[in-house]
């Protein structure tokens, strides 16, 4: 068996917008110059100042894709106002924990000609999504995408990758939402050998500071849209109230001559069947004088 070599550093990656804009990647903190020899406590300035770039870094990638939103058409289309402005508003502050949630588990077989899928539900944009695979003793398929109502994007293209011989590693911020985030191990290449695969998953939500910036760029960029959207549709519904008015007037128009035509047809249908009578006492008429002209009429063989 292969020996597992060293976690190597957390890689960033990038999910796609719902609008199809990409997020902005999270920098990686710059690397500390301190040397091995300096004190504990410039150790612990250099993580302290990474970790306030990657804070930053964070931040500016929730702006750009907070700045890039654009309300889904499900959500323009909806007869109720709410659905929007739930996802314009995100999280509520008032019960706003900012803890990460942690979904992970060991040694999870994956069967050969087999899949196995870890689905997590994300709502709070701007939330930093960090993942660590490994798998037992073999390879694996691995791949992340994010699945939205516009449709599914894909955060790490699925690859076999040597999780047995180092973690496989990955963080993300996650921009438009709600997402569905589908962690993939895939062992349907495999005919002869079982899988088992460690992961942890963290998910942070963005720190509220954030929360309330971003709600006011969505705010701002759901207004641009739903302004000109409702310019348009003011301009279709006076288009429309015309047209139903046009449409009206000449119903009436034609009504009125229906009206007029059943006057007409009453007339014709009377004289129809007065007509009809008259014919079929003509026709009569016709035959008896005929029979009385070849065959003469009865009083007068009597009289002979």
């Amino acid at each position: 068996m292969a020996k597992k070599k060293e976690k190597e550093p957390v890689a960033t990656e990038v999910v796609a917008n719902g609008d199809g804009a990409a997020d902005e990647p999270i920098a990686e903190p710059a690397e500390s110059e301190s040397a091995g020899s300096e004190s504990a406590a410039s150790g612990t300035k250099a993580a302290a100042d990474n970790a306030e770039l990657e804070a930053r870094a964070i931040a500016q990638a929730m702006q750009s894709a907070d700045a890039s939103y654009v309300p889904s058409p499900s959500l323009l289309a909806s007869d109720e106002p709410e659905p929007l402005l739930s996802q314009v508003d995100g999280p509520s502050l008032a019960d706003f924990s900012g803890k990460p949630s942690v979904y992970q588990a060991k040694s999870v077989p994956v069967a050969l000609r087999s899949k196995f899928d870890v689905p997590i539900h994300v709502t709070a944009g701007g939330s930093v999504v960090e993942y660590e695979i490994s798998t037992d003793e073999y390879d694996v398929a691995f791949g992340v995408t994010a699945e939205r109502e516009e449709g599914v994007t894909n955060v790490k293209e699925s690859s076999r990758v040597d999780s047995h011989l180092v973690p496989v590693t990955g963080k993300f911020l996650v921009g438009s939402v709600p997402c569905a985030l589908v962690f993939s191990f895939d062992n349907e290449y495999s005919w002869f050998r079982e899988k088992r695969v460690t992961y942890k998953i963290t998910v942070t939500p963005p720190r509220t500071e954030n929360v309330i910036k971003g709600r006011r760029l969505r705010a701002k960029k759901a207004l641009e849209v739903v302004t000109k959207d409702g310019k348009e549709i003011a301009e279709r519904y006076e288009n429309a109230m015309q047209k139903r008015a046009e449409l009206e007037a000449d119903v009436k128009k034609l009504e009125k001559e229906v009206a007029e035509r059943k006057k007409s047809l009453d007339v014709v249908s009377t004289e129809e069947k007065w007509l009809e009578r008259k014919r079929v006492v003509r026709d009569e008429q016709i035959r008896m004088l005929n029979m009385r002209l070849e065959k003469g009429w009865d009083d007068e063989k009597s009289e002979a």
